[in-house]
């Protein structure tokens, strides 16, 4: 019997609740599946879901530290998401004033891909499939 069945969801500390709110669900597309505000920890616990499956819970806690991202550091380096139309995602983000990098190609599936960062600098990997 294999042990692990999928990806629950991945947690992200967020240091300004409402900018990140904003980005994963305005920007993002993200769907709001529960908000809670957690009065003993100060804290908000947010989850969200794309395309129906739950994806990641963010959380914002009082002054929480900076996540290293560059240099890279060890640990969770980085989200990627799927896209169709790598191009066409790269558009729709830049109407929302979001930058990315220049689109890479992977060298070992000939894939495109990019990467821009959410409002705490954490990266995200768009990936065209």
């Amino acid at each position: 019997m294999q042990l692990l069945k999928a990806v629950h969801h991945i947690a992200i500390i967020c240091s300004d609740y409402d900018k990140s709110k904003h980005f994963y669900t305005a920007i993002l597309g993200f769907e709001i599946e529960r908000e809670v505000f957690r009065e003993e920890r100060n804290s908000y616990k947010l989850d969200l879901s794309l395309n129906g499956q739950y994806i990641i819970e963010l959380f914002s806690f009082p002054d929480p530290p900076k996540r290293p991202s560059r240099p890279e550091s060890t640990g969770l380096r980085h989200i990627a998401f799927q896209v169709d139309d790598i191009e066409l995602a790269i558009a729709q983000l830049r109407k929302k004033r979001i930058e990315t990098e220049a689109i890479r190609v992977d060298e070992f599936t000939g894939k495109k891909f990019t990467f821009f960062a959410d409002p705490d600098d954490l990266p995200i990997e768009l990936y065209e499939i």
